[in-house]
């Protein structure tokens, strides 16, 4: 049997328990920050592995092959975290609250402070396909002089059932609205862009659906300004 400090079972806790966070964090921002749905996957199986073979080597039961297997889990499982985080971590869109979730240092920067935006904003909705919107993102009229080019914004939506949800859709992943919002802060959903135009791309089986949006800017810190007025659209 390997000796304990060569084991490091700690040292294995904490990189599982970070594994998780990220994993969970990618599953709700995953797409905003461009990962791969097949990585944040990997991800999730690896952590399982890596758990499953940490608890074995933390039993009574351990063995040398115990504990090897468990050293080879946890290898695969580092290494695609060092992969993710090489490939999707070191660019936009992540701010400052990104990295402290996913238990990471924010980088260092020499940028002048920023200040916290005082604009609002809203959105034409064009519509190019089916079960798509396309929100062309602008300063509410009266508050442009307040409003950064290097400003993101944060689009809230949800949707609603012609009607509104039964609590059994509203407690499903979708998440889908009881009634209509009166506030930005009853949305479900959020993506991050720093595009004028944004397209939002809903399933199918939501088409003929109420979508239903507000939209805040931030600046690269992650501060948000103030809500902008709740606006809506019929799915196509």
């Amino acid at each position: 049997m390997q000796s304990n400090s060569d084991w490091l079972p700690g040292r294995r806790a904490e990189q599982l328990a970070m594994a998780k966070s990220w994993h969970y964090n990618l599953k709700i921002k995953g797409r905003l920050w461009d990962v791969p749905e097949d990585e944040i996957s990997r991800l999730g199986e690896l952590a399982d592995e890596a758990a499953e073979s940490l608890s074995k080597a933390l039993s009574t039961d351990r063995t040398a092959i115990i504990t090897a297997n468990c050293r080879k889990s946890f290898s695969s499982l580092v290494s695609m975290m060092r992969l993710i985080k090489s490939r999707r971590f070191f660019s936009p869109p992540l701010y400052d609250p990104d990295y402290i979730a996913l238990g990471l240092r924010p980088p260092l920067t020499t940028k002048s402070q920023i200040a916290e935006p005082t604009s609002q904003a809203e959105a034409e909705i064009t519509y190019p396909g089916v079960h798509m919107l396309m929100l062309h993102i602008k300063p509410l009229p009266g508050s442009n002089n307040a409003y950064r080019s290097d400003y993101g914004c944060r689009i809230y939506y949800g949707i609603m059932p012609q009607g509104g949800a039964t609590q059994e859709q509203a407690v499903s992943p979708d998440r889908y609205l009881m009634k209509s919002p009166e506030s930005g802060l009853e949305l479900p959903f959020s993506v991050f862009t720093h595009r004028k135009k944004e397209l939002i791309n809903f399933n199918a089986q939501d088409s003929g659906k109420i979508a239903y949006f507000c939209i805040r800017y931030e600046n690269a810190k992650g501060m948000a300004g103030p809500w902008g007025p709740v606006f809506s659209a019929i799915i196509p």
